[in-house]
């Protein structure tokens, strides 16, 4: 059929819908990371995959809080155990007593360890014996699940739960010079001087000596359960199809990222709906004064903060002219005197609250999900960062304007009291933060839209390894052009050697003479 001068598009269009049209795949997705917070960005993606058509199996450290048709969650008893046992820890004591939570023993073994845990479950080789179209890992200790994928011979990709995590960015070939990428852990910035610059180099460099050794152990472990046959982990981890990073440019830093990284900060962020009439009703008893919002996220367990800061936060909340909501999973009765204006909840529905009109701030440790929340509903956030990206977190909110970071082992009743008021009535925290809101939302897709086509575009082509670069294959010294400055200094060298050797010393003589005549 002959296609007439106005049906010329026809083709294309075609070949437009086709391109979208994706089968439907079963899609495996794994998280090892140590909190729940991890599980988020992966449930967000999957219950907008469900409707596609897609069917997921999810394997966690945590059990399902919910069922949803097309979403199976596998929890290996092995994985939970360790994960329970390794994370009873005493993040906000040690904080406040000035030590590092994680001693570098724990730092090392909990990737092998986690692993040797979970592949002994039975219910995680149980996997191995049904086919998937597609993987998709958390970024954050991927190493133990790429054996897996190795194994069920299928396509992976990252979700990188932690924002300011850029070590499988750079395996995958994107740059991260050190003088702009501060390490996840530190309250540094992209904006370094000379000596931050040197403290963010010794961070690197002490993680990767931690991380080298641990990948080696690592390997040999999933050998032992996979086969020998198992390739090097770290070059399956550099041979990722795609990466969907928690960040924006405007939540995280601006980054050079390749064309097989797509940004999803806030893909869990949701307008505000109607509160509970228990929560509505102690919100209304404020008046137009308002309230304010306290927690401490999903990794600092209230159970296990100090005598000494829970008493601080009992005074200081009794100080404030405002009601406040507590998130609070301990039992009371650990709390004396809980004063008239704070009410205390096991569970908050924190979007919810955070979107309320009569909002007024929020404290908080300073989760990256909580954070990007923050920003999401242009809210003024105290932070008292804690533990783990909580310091990176806090430092960028705060250069953004919209935060106010205290220090919890200094923290003194008079701080946060007058921290608190300084959010509320200092109308720059409220305006810097609803700045920063606008920049968010002005994206052209949403990050859920945004994971969808790129996740379905990884199962349409079998992977997406044409999006590679080359530069994931390269060492440090390569990739830096150290080899060649190396290469250029000898040849100078070399080159000044021989010309001192064949010139005589005669004739150097005398041409020196007759320059002085």
């Amino acid at each position: 059929m002959r296609i007439g001068p106005s049906m010329w598009w026809a083709p294309l269009v075609l070949v437009a819908s086709l391109a979208t049209l994706v089968s439907t795949a079963d899609i495996l997705m794994i998280t090892m990371g140590g909190t729940k917070s991890h599980k988020i960005p992966f449930w967000e993606l999957a219950k907008g995959l469900i409707p596609r058509g897609h069917n997921i199996t999810f394997m966690s450290a945590f059990p399902a809080d919910f069922s949803l048709e097309g979403l199976q969650e596998i929890t290996p008893s092995g994985l939970v155990e360790y994960v329970r046992n390794y994370t009873n820890w005493d993040l906000i004591g040690t904080r406040m007593r000035g030590e590092w939570p994680l001693s570098m023993w724990d730092t090392f073994r909990y990737s092998w360890q986690l692993c040797d845990a979970t592949l002994e479950d039975k219910e995680t080789l149980d996997i191995l014996g049904r086919k998937f179209d597609l993987l998709i890992l958390d970024g954050a200790f991927p190493e133990c699940a790429l054996g897996l994928a190795y194994r069920l011979g299928a396509p992976y990709m990252y979700i990188n739960t932690v924002g300011f995590y850029t070590g499988t960015l750079s395996l995958a070939g994107n740059p991260g010079p050190y003088s702009v990428t501060p390490i996840f852990f530190r309250p540094f910035t992209d904006e370094m001087g000379f000596f931050d610059r040197i403290g963010n180099l010794g961070y690197h460099l002490m993680l990767q000596s931690v991380f080298m050794p641990a990948m080696t152990v690592l390997q040999a472990v999933v050998r032992r359960h996979l086969g020998s046959d198992i390739p090097n982990l770290l070059d399956m981890s550099r041979n990722v199809s795609f990466i969907l990073q928690n960040g924006h440019a405007v939540l995280s830093y601006p980054r050079a990222n390749l064309p097989n990284v797509a940004e999803i900060a806030c893909i869990h962020c949701k307008p505000a709906g109607p509160l509970p009439q228990d929560l509505e009703d102690f919100i209304a008893g404020a008046g137009e004064s308002g309230f304010i919002y306290v927690s401490m996220g999903s990794s600092v367990k209230v159970a296990n903060m100090p005598d000494r800061l829970r008493q601080l936060l009992v005074q200081s909340f009794a100080r404030l002219p405002y009601r406040v909501l507590w998130k609070y999973e301990a039992n009371a009765s650990m709390l004396n005197d809980l004063p008239s204006n704070v009410m205390l909840g096991r569970w908050l529905p924190q979007q919810d609250i955070l979107g309320h009109r009569k909002l007024r701030a929020f404290v908080t440790h300073g989760g990256l999900l909580s954070m990007f929340e923050t920003v999401y509903h242009g809210v003024p956030v105290v932070t008292m960062p804690v533990f783990c990206d909580h310091d990176a977190n806090a430092a960028k909110a705060e250069r953004d304007g919209y935060a106010i970071v205290l220090e919890l082992e200094t923290l003194t009743s008079d701080q946060l009291v007058r921290a608190i008021h300084r959010a509320i009535h200092d109308p720059k925290y409220r305006n810097d933060a609803r700045y920063r809101q606008m920049l968010l939302k002005d994206q052209r897709n949403t990050p859920l839209e945004t994971a969808i086509y790129w996740t379905e575009y990884v199962i349409r082509h079998n992977g997406a390894y044409h999006l590679q670069s080359p530069a994931r294959n390269l060492t440090f010294f390569t990739y830096y052009g150290l080899d060649m400055i190396c290469f250029f200094l000898a040849a100078g060298y070399v080159a000044r050697y021989l010309l001192k050797r064949a010139v005589r010393p005669q004739i150097i003589q005398h041409l020196t003479k007759e320059k002085v005549h």
